[in-house]
């Protein structure tokens, strides 16, 4: 295949089922939301390093029931109306800057209406140091789930997805190299394709494994 230049073209986040790319590092997560509404709890914490499909997976969710998505960070009082409308509630990103009151309410109003509630967080949900002991029972109550750092199949799915994603034409034989050299992190793989991407369109050169060479250097 002929070397590909990289132009420049709008970046759109693909979050299709069939995009995802199922493997033991994530296999239950992915069970999970597939079974829903036949969930052994209402209540679920899904955890996992940075870019690792926690996104994908909550809008997985979205796309079966009537559903209120939300970051952490975003989080208010008008939040509870908004649920109340809703069969389901995802809440993305929790950090321990949450309002543990706030946190708490949205908790009861899914015990009491017999809601769903998906928490997404780079760490287990029980590992936070909740200052309410009620809340800390409820969490503990929960259902956690982790996803575990990628194998080479899922770097290779997560490689190839992205370039597609930018609309990169590569070769086996480049993202095998990258596999080989690249730090098992979904976060770095993330940080080699954006940089890619940048260089690239900095430099003006065709991709070749010149160019992925001084990228993986660079992250």
């Amino acid at each position: 295949m002929n070397d590909q230049l990289i132009l420049k073209f709008p970046t759109q986040q693909a979050y299709k089922k069939e995009d995802f790319y199922v493997s033991s590092s994530n296999q239950e997560a992915y069970d999970l939301i597939n079974s829903w509404p036949k969930w052994i709890k209402r209540i679920i914490n899904i955890f996992g390093p940075s870019g690792s499909g926690k996104s994908h997976l909550a809008s997985m969710l979205k796309n079966k029931t009537s559903c209120l998505w939300i970051d952490s960070d975003e989080l208010n009082e008008k939040t509870f109306l908004k649920f109340k409308t809703k069969e389901a509630l995802i809440i993305e990103n929790l950090n321990e800057k949450i309002s543990e009151k706030l946190l708490f309410t949205l908790w009861n109003i899914a015990l009491q209406d017999n809601k769903y509630f998906l928490i997404t967080s780079t760490k287990p949900i029980n590992s936070y140091k909740f200052k309410m002991k009620d809340l800390s029972s409820r969490v503990n109550s929960s259902l956690i789930i982790g996803i575990s750092l990628p194998s080479d199949d899922l770097i290779s799915v997560i490689l190839a997805k992205n370039f597609s994603d930018k609309q990169i034409k590569v070769e086996k034989k480049h993202i095998d190299y990258i596999i080989k050299r690249i730090d098992r992190s979904y976060e770095k793989i993330s940080q080699f394709i954006l940089t890619l991407d940048k260089y690239s369109l900095k430099k003006g050169t065709p991709f070749s494994l010149k160019l992925i060479k001084e990228v993986l250097k660079m992250i």
